[in-house]
């Protein structure tokens, strides 16, 4: 890999592909459940950070224009993803000077919106350069799950949103909405190996019984944004992501597994000692 190409440092917040597990998951599922939103169409990518994603979605689009306020991440993101299709610009998501308004068909913005304290401002940037018929995905984290209940303060974060809050801020700005709610769960999962369509179910446990439906709390909220209802037909209830290699489940089995490696190695150690007559423990 050249220097122009090497990875960026990672400051604990922004997302770049050699990161793995759990939040490579996160990051690659928005985009992947993005591709089939913005086929055919002009996309911009607001804090497109170092770009992984608008080279995703630049496979579907028509066109996609990355926007980031960093200089660095742009620079790392014109040398890394240099495809006839994007265009990557240093800018602020609030103001997007140089988009003309009603010009683009999809803004895609995840994981902005709790960097900024405008979050009006920002949604109203992103309402001017759509078309009349365009559409916004939006996502950030639940404030309740990922700092209330977590008892955590991330120091990149601005202003998190309560899920109500977030419904409130986009019905300011959009006249319907779809919301979904993310995080990594473990799951078994049956899918059709014969290439058969149908409709998509989930069950949860709760106690000793199983409901319909995914139960567990949110951690991040993912959006679909339009001016009408009608615009939203045809999104998927459930959407769900995986790598080849199952990444997390394999580093899970691990940490497992050396975990019992320790444990048995404890008891033979207390066994030696109560072989050799001393005490075993406390």
């Amino acid at each position: 890999m050249s220097a122009d190409n090497a990875p960026l440092s990672f400051t604990g917040e922004r997302f770049h592909p050699e990161l793995g597990r759990e939040i490579a998951y996160e990051h690659w599922h928005r985009y992947a459940f993005a591709q089939r939103l913005v086929a055919g169409r002009s996309v911009l990518d607001a804090a497109c950070g170092e770009g992984y994603g608008s080279a995703l979605l630049a496979g579907a689009a028509a066109s996609v224009i990355g926007v980031d306020l960093s200089a660095a991440a742009i620079a790392h993101a014109r040398a890394r993803y240099d495809h006839p299709r994007i265009r990557f610009i240093e800018g602020d998501a609030c103001r997007l000077d140089g988009i003309a308004s009603a010009s683009i068909d999809v803004v895609v913005s995840f994981e902005t919106l709790e960097h900024l304290a405008d979050h009006d401002g920002l949604l109203a940037s992103f309402r001017r350069v759509l078309k009349p018929d365009g559409l916004l995905l939006i996502s950030t984290p639940d404030k309740r799950t990922y700092s209330d209940d977590a008892g955590y303060a991330n120091p990149h974060h601005v202003r998190e949103l309560y899920r109500s809050e977030f419904e409130a801020l986009l019905a300011r700005h959009f006249l319907a909405h779809r919301l979904y709610g993310q995080r990594v769960v473990a799951q078994s999962m049956l899918w059709q190996l014969d290439g058969g369509v149908g409709e998509a179910e989930a069950f949860t446990q709760v106690g000793e019984a199983v409901q319909p439906g995914m139960q567990p709390a949110a951690l991040y909220h993912l959006a679909v944004c339009a001016t009408s209802a009608e615009a939203l037909a045809g999104l998927p209830a459930l959407s769900s992501f995986t790598d080849a290699q199952q990444s997390v489940m394999r580093h899970y089995a691990q940490a497992v597994g050396e975990l019992l490696a320790t444990d048995r190695y404890a008891l033979t150690l207390r066994q030696r000692l109560r072989d050799a007559g001393l005490p075993d423990g406390p």
